[in-house]
């Protein structure tokens, strides 16, 4: 699997139910099928890699770049198992909206029914809850968790299909997780392809080249609430000049640079658009957070109230004020599957290309529908790219 994310046109339509039954019945049978060849644990790792979420939603037959196959997909493979959890050995949590919030809910109900200990059914959640925080919190790529899935097996394998929305670019991005890869789940913990669309300018707190940010934000919580308040108090005072002054004068002790800026990042940089004025909430948060001093930046993280704009604050402040630069690169890459028929970003690969085509017509080759149903499934699906 390649790491990243996929983004897609945001899909304002309805499906139809008739779409939809059809989708919950071929998805039982492919789950039926992939479970029987290769396992609940490898049924898993495909639903975490976009490439195979992406093919598998195409062959349901929805639309191949819409927000909707996202949500359609995972409810019409969430009503497919339904009563047959047990069966298969892999439950589906979660959902669009309001339907993500009792996730963890599910997770524990079917810890209890499949007998799962009680110690790895609270793991189970805290990897759902810490998924939706990193992609919230740490990615602030401007689009907003609206969507989240939690797939697991009883043998405890697990993934994570959720997508955020970004009403400005009108497109959707998501978000694949699998604990085999996820074994840090602060830094790089994402598995799967990316997007073609690509932000300008990301704040990405698990990127590997923000490990000294996240080094540096729990040493500022860890120091007590004064120390941090002043380096904050720092920042509101001269974030409004940032934008014209590359440094200001400190006394008579000299001159101190704050940031070092080209004169074309005076617009884009983060803290020229950040707003540091006084903020009880974010005062509320820092006086929590330095009151229960973290081991470490996942344990920051994970703290009930962080979010965005403390851990936004903290990266700032370690920049602005210590020089630990995060990554500002989108965690986003090219979307291609198999390459592409102009060679970019690299030719397409046939024999892959061709494993994937002959896996996908085999499983539905074995699937328990009527003959005439899979003969117009296979016909959507290539012989070979030759």
């Amino acid at each position: 699997m390649h790491r990243g994310v996929a983004t897609f046109t945001l899909d304002y339509g309805k499906c139809p139910k008739w779409l939809f039954d059809r989708m919950v019945t071929l998805g039982r049978e492919m789950t039926r099928v992939i479970v029987e060849e290769y396992g609940a644990d490898q049924y898993i790792k495909r639903i975490a890699d976009p490439v195979w979420f992406q093919s598998l939603g195409t062959v349901l037959a929805f639309d191949w770049n819409a927000s909707g196959l996202t949500t359609i997909l995972t409810a019409a493979l969430k009503e497919g198992i339904r009563g047959r959890e047990k069966e298969f050995g892999i439950f589906i949590c979660g959902g669009k909206g309001k339907t993500s919030l009792k996730t963890p809910e599910e997770i524990m109900a079917w810890g209890e029914k499949a007998d799962i200990a009680p110690e790895e059914t609270q793991a189970l959640v805290y990897n759902s809850k810490m998924s939706a925080k990193v992609d919230s919190a740490l990615v602030q790529d401007g689009y907003a968790i609206y969507h989240h899935s939690f797939f697991f097996s009883k043998n405890g394998a697990w993934a994570v299909v959720q997508q955020g929305m970004n009403t400005k670019s009108v497109t959707a991005r998501r978000y694949h997780w699998f604990s085999e890869s996820a074994k840090d789940l602060v830094c790089e913990p994402h598995s799967g392809i990316a997007s073609q669309l690509l932000s300008g300018h990301t704040l990405n707190l698990s990127a590997q080249k923000s490990s000294a940010t996240r080094e540096l934000s729990t040493e500022l919580v860890r120091s007590g609430y004064a120390t941090l308040m002043k380096d904050i108090q720092l920042l509101r005072k001269h974030s409004s000049t940032l934008h014209t002054m590359v440094s200001f004068r400190h006394g008579s002790a000299g001159q101190l640079t704050l940031l070092e800026l080209e004169n074309r990042e005076f617009t884009t940089h983060p803290v020229v658009q950040e707003d540091f004025s006084k903020s009880r909430y974010l005062e509320k948060v820092f006086s929590r957070v330095c009151y229960e001093k973290p081991e470490n930046y996942e344990q920051l993280l994970a703290i009930p109230g962080v979010g965005p704009k403390t851990m936004r604050a903290l990266a700032l402040v370690g920049e602005v004020v210590y020089g630990a630069k995060p990554s500002y690169e989108d965690p986003a890459r090219y979307s291609f599957a198999h390459g592409g028929k102009d060679a970019t970003p690299y030719p397409v690969d046939r024999k892959t290309y061709d494993t994937t085509i002959s896996v996908m017509r085999r499983l539905v080759s074995r699937t328990r529908l009527e003959q005439l149903d899979k003969q117009k499934i296979l016909e959507r699906i290539p012989l070979s790219t030759v």
